[in-house]
Parts: structure tokens; C-alpha cells; sequence
């Protein structure tokens, strides 16, 4: 940055000198002029030969190039200058920035600067500051230096002015900025969703322990309903949350993008209502994806309800899918995104629109535009979450008035359709008194979890680390037939036990507990566990349906 406002400041510096020399040289000019020439003639054709060439210098220059006297009058301006108000150098002349710029705050905080330049007759730097045009769109952004003029009198009235435009730059830092806060905020959301699910883990055990002690007319039973319901809820919020932080569990399989959106289409037409139109326009040579069927449904649904809301008196929702290639400048200017042929998914809307400041922050968590109690804000997080977590990249596009476009790209996977096989039907769960070694760190998780596993029967060892696991396998006498783990925790985690039982003890499965397991999956590169996982917070019925299955498949 340093080394940019030094070139900044030296070309400045060059260019005052350039007009200097050539303002000398018209006095010298005219001058030798006076000297050699006997009329009036000769003297207005060499000073218009040196007009010509010092509006051609100024001109052709890609900086904006003014002066402005004290009233913020222009004195002087070159074509760069009268491009920003979309006018000509000959209609900016003795105009202020009043008569072309809508936004006021601005033009006074212009006039304020370059007075501060001609009283104290400092030059000054401006590193950054926005410019409005005549269209009140969008402000472009400009690196400036200022320096003040003497006139005739000795008194300084004029400022010189040499603008930078650095709107692409800075558009740049701001994307980079937010893609590291994003980051940022995902682990802290990932974070706060483990340790919430261990939570949620040990309310949903005990509201089941007090089920199954309460008789089916008993009169807290529905009170416990009620915690249990509360509590499903509050793990539907850390799902989502794992979603952005890309900790979620993704089941992706090869599949057809555009039968993912005509198997949903009746239903997004509920969904949005019937004073919005929903169109499509598939490509039907569309690319195969690799990604979760299920996520991708969920990212259609909370795109159509973003747009369904932004359209509460009716519009057009439209859905597209396509083929495109991203050049090396997309991931220059759109920080995420990978260079190469992608599958497109695009959700028009031509709702209210969004303003910048708003589309900087939509894919932020519990951010949201709607009342209270109208929205949670998790919705868009959601959907940056799985688009991210599948090795995508998403881009929106938003005015204020005049709609909305969000761009989902995915990489191509040309690998054949699969269809998802049925889920089994679960088999009775059954006590076998086989001995289960449970590892987890934290105590009241620990607890739940064994007294669950011995109330069906399972004798249960418990160590509260893999090394602490690893210290008991080598002193117990008893047959440990499973390992039941946390993922996650302080020495040794669930997949590093896993590795090392490989070797001690192969036929001894482990089934793996976790808030988020995707990152720590494909951090590690072993997808040989994918089976033997089961997410916080689980159901008695689901976490004894995994133990009695890895028991079964260990079987010889």
C-alpha cells in the first residue's frame, strides 16, 4: 500500500511539473512571440498551438485532472474529469459540483477539503473517497491528491486536483475482506453448533429416560413432549448452522441438477404462492453434479422463499440451469470461486432488490431484513453453507427496485446418474451384552450415552480420551466387541483412535459421534467411515440401530 501511494504521489508529482513546464513554456513562448512577431496574428496562433497541446496532455490522461478556485467553480478540467457527470469539458467550466452531483453531504465535504488546501497551502493525500454521479448509482471510488495554486496576487484560491480511480480495487479488498469474515464467522458458528448439539445430546437422552418411565396417561408426559419437541427444534438451528460452516454430514451422489428441480417444481409453486409466476429454462445438455440431492432441494426451497418474500404483491420467479466457463479473472475479482466450466443454477426475482450494504451481509448467520419473529436469518447462510460444502461458488447480483439474481456454480461431474436406493426398514433393537468401549470427553454427554447403551443390555467401559482408550484396551480383560467415540476432543480424537485400532485391533468397529464431520472426513481423506457416523444430537432408536448394525457387520 505504502509502495502504491508512492508511485501514486511521484506521478502526481510529474504531472504538476509537466504543467508548470508547459505554462512556462506558453510565457516563453509568447514571449520570443512578442519579440519576433510585429502582430497580433502570430501571438494568437502560437498561444493557440500551446492550448492544443497542453488540453491534449491533460486529455488524454486517464486521471481526472481539475482545478476549482475557492466557490468550487472548475477553472480548469480534462475530459476524464466531465466523464464522471457525463457532460463535456466545455459544460463543467465554471461549474460546482452542486450543479451535477445529487448527493449534498458529498459535495460539501469537497468544497471543505479544497479550502483546507488553499488556506493551509499544504498539499494533501486522500487515500480513498466516493464519488456520486449524475444517476446517484452505484459511487465510484478515487485515490486523490490536492494541491494548492498562487495566483497572481500572492494568494492562494485555487486547488489542483489529480484523481485515481480505484473502484475495481476496492471492490476487490471489500469481496477478500468478507470472504475472510465469512470464514471467520464459520468457525465460530461451527464451534458454537458442536457444543450446542452435545447439549441438545444430553436433553434429548434424559426426556427419553423420563418417556420411558412414564405411563402413556401420565400428565407430564406431555410436558416432556414439549422439552423433546424444543429441543428437535434447537437442532434443526445447529444444522443449519453446521450447513454455513460446512460441518455439516453431505451424502452426495452423481445426479441430474434439472430432475432435482423439476421433481420440486409443484412444489415451489405452493411454496411462492399464486400471485408469482415461476418459469424455468433448462439446459438440456446440462452436466451431471456431484452433490447431496437432499441439500440441493434445501437450497432451492430457501431460494424460492427469499424471493417469495421480496415479492409480497406478486412477480416472476425464474429458474435456469446452463453451462459456463469461468476465465482466470473471475476468482481475481470474485474471491472463492475456481477458474473452468462449471454448472450454473441461476433464481431470478424481480422483487424489491437489495441496496449494497445488504448484500454484503445476506449470507451472514441471524442476519435478516424481515420484523422480528418473521425470520430467523439462517436461510441464506444455509444455502452459501451447501453451495460451498459442495465445492461450489455463489454470486449475487442486486439493485434496489429491480430484482434480484443469485448464481450457484458447480463443478461438472461426468459420471453416470445413480439412483438413491431405499432406506432399509430398521430391524427390532435388541441387547446383546456385547462390551462397548465408550470414549467422550464430556462427562454429562458420557453419562447419558452409558446409561442408554446399559439399559438394552450392553456392558460399557468408559474413557474420556483416545489416549486414555487406548491405556484401557491394553488392561482390560474383557472382549471389546465396539468403540463408540466422539469425534472431536483435547489429545486424541475419535478418527485418530479409529486409525490406531486399525492396527491394534482391526475387527473391532468404531462408530463415530459428532457435532460436524464432514471438515474432519475429508481433512483426514478416510471415507471408509462414512457408515459408522451418527450426528449429535441422535434419537435412542437411531444411536441403537448404529450400535446393533456395526456389531452385525463385524461379525465373521
Amino acid at each position: 500500500m505504502l509502495q502504491d501511494l508512492t508511485l501514486h504521489w511521484s506521478a502526481v508529482t510529474s504531472l504538476v511539473a509537466l504543467l508548470a513546464l508547459i505554462l512556462g513554456g506558453v510565457s516563453a513562448g509568447l514571449l520570443q512571440e512578442r519579440r519576433h512577431a510585429s502582430r497580433s496574428a502570430a501571438l494568437q496562433a502560437a498561444t493557440t498551438h500551446y492550448q492544443q497541446f497542453l488540453r491534449q496532455v491533460i486529455d488524454t490522461n486517464p486521471n481526472v485532472i481539475f482545478v476549482k478556485d475557492w466557490e468550487g467553480r472548475y477553472v480548469l478540467a480534462n475530459a476524464a474529469a466531465a466523464q464522471l457527470y457525463g457532460t463535456t469539458v466545455e459544460a463543467l467550466i465554471g461549474k460546482r459540483d452542486a450543479d451535477f452531483n445529487p448527493n449534498m453531504e458529498e459535495v460539501e465535504r469537497f468544497l471543505r477539503a479544497d479550502r483546507d488546501v488553499m488556506t493551509s497551502q499544504r498539499a494533501v493525500f486522500i487515500p480513498e473517497e466516493p464519488l456520486t454521479g449524475r444517476d446517484a448509482g452505484e459511487p465510484r471510488w478515487f485515490q486523490t491528491v490536492k494541491v494548492p495554486l498562487l495566483g497572481s496576487d500572492g494568494e492562494t484560491r485555487q486547488v489542483l486536483g489529480v484523481a485515481t480511480e480505484i473502484t475495481q480495487r476496492k471492490h476487490l479488498e471489500d469481496q477478500f475482506r468478507q470472504a475472510h469474515k465469512m470464514e471467520a464467522v464459520g468457525r465460530l458458528a461451527g464451534g458454537v453448533a458442536h457444543d450446542f448439539n452435545n447439549v441438545l445430546t444430553i436433553i434429548r437422552a434424559q426426556t427419553e429416560f423420563l418417556l420411558a418411565d412414564l405411563t402413556a396417561d401420565d400428565p407430564r408426559r406431555a410436558d416432556v413432549l414439549e422439552i423433546q419437541d424444543a429441543a428437535d427444534r434447537a437442532a434443526t438451528f445447529t444444522r443449519q448452522l453446521l450447513a454455513f460452516s460446512r460441518r455439516q454430514l453431505l451424502q452426495p451422489e452423481v445426479l441430474d441438477l434439472n430432475a432435482v428441480i423439476t421433481g420440486m417444481e409443484m412444489m415451489v409453486r405452493r411454496l411462492v404462492g399464486e400471485d408469482v409466476v415461476l418459469l424455468t429454462k433448462l439446459d438440456r445438455d446440462l452436466p451431471r453434479v456431484w452433490a447431496d440431492p437432499g441439500q440441493l432441494q434445501q437450497v432451492l426451497m430457501n431460494l424460492a422463499v427469499n424471493s417469495r418474500d421480496a415479492m409480497p404483491h406478486g412477480g416472476t420467479l425464474l429458474v435456469e440451469t446452463g453451462v459456463v466457463d469461468l476465465d482466470e479473472q473471475y476468482p481475481r475479482q470474485h474471491p472463492g470461486a475456481k477458474a473452468g466450466r462449471h454448472v450454473v443454477l441461476v433464481v431470478t426475482d424481480t422483487g424489491c432488490g437489495m441496496d449494497q450494504a445488504t448484500r454484503s451481509r445476506i449470507f451472514e448467520p441471524f442476519f435478516t431484513t424481515k420484523e422480528a419473529g418473521k425470520g430467523t436469518g439462517l436461510g441464506l447462510s444455509t444455502v452459501y453453507g451447501i453451495v460451498k460444502q459442495s465445492g461450489g461458488h455463489i454470486w449475487v447480483y442486486s439493485e434496489v427496485g429491480r430484482g434480484t439474481t443469485f448464481k450457484l456454480y458447480f463443478p461438472p461431474h461426468y459420471g453416470a446418474v445413480k439412483a438413491r436406493e431405499p432406506d432399509p426398514v430398521a430391524a427390532p433393537v435388541v441387547g446383546t451384552g456385547a462390551t462397548i468401549l465408550l470414549v467422550e470427553d464430556e462427562l454429562p454427554v458420557r453419562n447419558a450415552v452409558r446409561r442408554l447403551l446399559e439399559r438394552h443390555g450392553y456392558q460399557v467401559l468408559e474413557a474420556a480420551n483416545g489416549h486414555d482408550a487406548l491405556s484401557l484396551i491394553a488392561a482390560s480383560s474383557a472382549e471389546i466387541r465396539l468403540v463408540v467415540s466422539d469425534m472431536v476432543m483435547p489429545g486424541m480424537g475419535g478418527m485418530e483412535l479409529a486409525n490406531r485400532l486399525r492396527t491394534i485391533s482391526p475387527k473391532v468397529p468404531v462408530l463415530l459421534m459428532t457435532g460436524y464431520t464432514e471438515e474432519a472426513i475429508a481433512r483426514t481423506g478416510e471415507r471408509r467411515y462414512d457408515d459408522l457416523i451418527i450426528e449429535k444430537p441422535f434419537s435412542q432408536h437411531t444411536i441403537l440401530e448404529k450400535v446393533r448394525g456395526a456389531l452385525a457387520a463385524a461379525q465373521p
